[in-house]
């Protein structure tokens, strides 16, 4: 017998991964099938044996390291999935027993009441861009560290180096030029030395690999068009598009804005409202990213050489919109500095508005650009 729809609820693991089921209705029953093998095979078989009994299925699990697999095994098998954000699940703050089989039943209950909120889910190809992004990112971590390492220790031996840039090819023939009385000293530095210029070919290297990539992406139009922006490149441009994906899925500027995290948080009740330093909820990657760009509109607006080999490359409209960005920018780091704000601060709310002018949107032909108050220019379409 075929009965009606039924809400899934899977709790993934490594190895077994444990499933509820739903029936539909607020007073349905809740079924706990067990804890089954996670690879693809098991998967497959089990979600046959619930759609044996079923005309439609809806599964959910939440996002984390097991990554997209099982999401495109449902959703090849033709059924609908979510992959939900975990930080985002609604708990009971008493509630402080938690078990595979628990986890199941209330992502199928939450499921069901439409409580959980869904993670866009990138396709294979835009996953592997982003993996390469954020291989760079890495390499950058570990360059800091091995450039602290090397700080540190040559300041506990009193060694200063006499200029004030240092990380340039003066200050590593200066480190090439220290001498130690013990040569553990000396083996030590030489060590930290060659650990620095690994990690910094590897980082040439991961850059290389996403100039060549970027043409096969689908994304490239999104990123060529976003370097016409002041203090956005090749690397802060794919790291955006790499990690917002469509931004369409925005509604306005503001919620991207909320979703990198640079939106104040508020605690306001009754006639008192009270708002606080911004929320750094979302993803911290492209936030960090675009408060480092946001210094460069400290200076007043120009173009430079290199960026107007870029302009050139791009429609009028994307020039248009990147100058009256830039003049936009410009003023509003001036004035905020003016009123005596802290750099840091200038710098946030900065990033905050260039985040507006990246969330594109597609329009359809011969719309025309609208500017709405409140986001301005945000609305225009920056792919050509």
């Amino acid at each position: 017998m075929v009965e009606g729809e039924v809400f899934v609820g899977i709790d993934v693991a490594k190895l077994r991964n444990a499933i509820a089921v739903a029936d539909a209705g607020r007073q349905g029953e809740i079924r706990y099938l067990g804890e089954f093998d996670s690879d693809e095979a098991s998967m497959r078989r089990i979600v046959k044996r619930i759609a044996a009994k079923h005309e439609r299925l809806t599964f959910c699990y939440e996002a984390g390291p097991t990554g997209y697999g099982l999401y495109r095994l449902i959703r090849a098998m033709g059924h609908d999935c979510i992959v939900v954000a975990p930080s985002l699940i609604p708990r009971r703050p008493g509630d402080q027993v938690k078990t595979n089989r628990r986890d199941a039943v209330g992502l199928a209950r939450l499921l069901r009441a439409g409580e959980l909120t869904a993670v866009w889910v990138p396709d294979e190809s835009h996953e592997a861009m982003r993996d390469l992004v954020r291989a760079r990112l890495a390499a950058v971590e570990t360059q800091r560290v091995h450039r602290q390492h090397i700080t540190s220790f040559m300041l506990r031996h009193g060694r200063i180096f006499p200029r004030k840039t240092r990380w340039t090819m003066r200050y590593m023939r200066w480190l090439q030029e220290q001498r130690f009385e013990h040569p553990a000293h000396q083996i030590a530095l030489q060590e930290m030395v060659d650990a620095l210029r690994l990690a910094s070919e590897r980082i040439k290297r991961i850059e290389a690999a996403i100039e060549e990539f970027l043409p096969r992406w689908s994304l490239e139009p999104l990123v060529h068009n976003l370097r016409a922006l002041r203090g956005v490149d090749l690397i802060v441009a794919a790291t955006f598009a790499a990690e917002v994906g469509d931004v369409t899925r925005f509604e306005n500027p503001r919620q991207l804005m909320g979703y990198l995290g640079l939106v104040p948080s508020e605690r306001s009740t009754g006639a008192s409202v009270r708002r606080g330093a911004i929320t750094k909820a979302g993803n911290s990657r492209v936030r960090h990213m675009l408060v480092e760009s946001a210094w460069t509109y400290r200076h007043p607006p120009r173009i430079g050489v290199k960026k107007l080999y870029i302009h050139e490359r791009v429609s009028p409209a994307v020039r248009e919109i990147a100058w009256k960005a830039q003049s936009r920018l410009t003023a509003r780091y001036r004035k905020l500095s003016a009123t005596g704000k802290r750099t840091t601060v200038v710098c946030t709310a900065v990033a905050r508005e260039l985040a507006g002018f990246m969330c594109v949107k597609r329009r359809s032909k011969g719309t025309p650009y609208r500017r709405r108050r409140g986001t301005p220019f945000s609305d225009m379409m920056l792919v050509s």
